[in-house]
């Protein structure tokens, strides 16, 4: 036999290494999500059962173990893809909450930095509560200057969040 002849042969078993590891790492992947996210999924109960087993383990031994029977389990699911796509879109829309998140975050401390950024809010958001915009701004000021917790900050990124979210 030749070289040429073998060839084919290591490509398709590379091939199959790679999809199963892309399957491990999709398993991976649903092992760090929250109880919460997971019923979000709507996993097959055998593969919601054998993730929750997994965040259980603690020896890395059982854990690889559990991760490769994961993804058994999910090639061997009826739609492995739309598992994966769901999973995808969940991971989208935390990126795009996070996102919000530091948005939120940067509003906030153009606020506390610069008073002419309040003109902009209000432009952007007539329907803010001027007044109290205004004082929490002083009072997170005020506690910065003297180091104490940053109470305002907090009350201000809260009140930013309910009007921008």
């Amino acid at each position: 036999m030749n070289e040429i002849d073998e060839a084919p042969d290591e490509f398709s078993r590379q091939k199959r290494k790679n999809e199963v590891e892309a399957w491990q790492h999709a398993g991976e992947r649903l092992i760090k999500l929250s109880e919460a996210q997971l019923k979000q999924l709507e996993l097959p109960e055998e593969i919601y059962d054998a993730v929750i087993e997994a965040k259980r383990l603690t020896s890395n031994g059982a854990i690889r173990r559990q991760r490769q029977y994961i993804g058994r389990l999910m090639r061997e699911d009826e739609d492995p893809d739309g598992i994966v796509a769901r999973l995808q879109a969940l991971e989208g829309s935390a990126r795009n909450q996070v996102a919000k998140l530091h948005m939120i975050e940067r509003w906030r401390d153009r606020l506390l930095a610069d008073e002419e950024v309040l003109g902009e809010l209000i432009d952007a958001y007539p329907e803010v509560d001027t007044q109290r915009v205004r004082t929490l701004i002083r009072n997170a000021q005020k506690e910065l200057a003297q180091a104490k917790p940053p109470k305002s900050s907090r009350e201000l990124f809260a009140l930013l969040r309910e009007l921008m979210l």
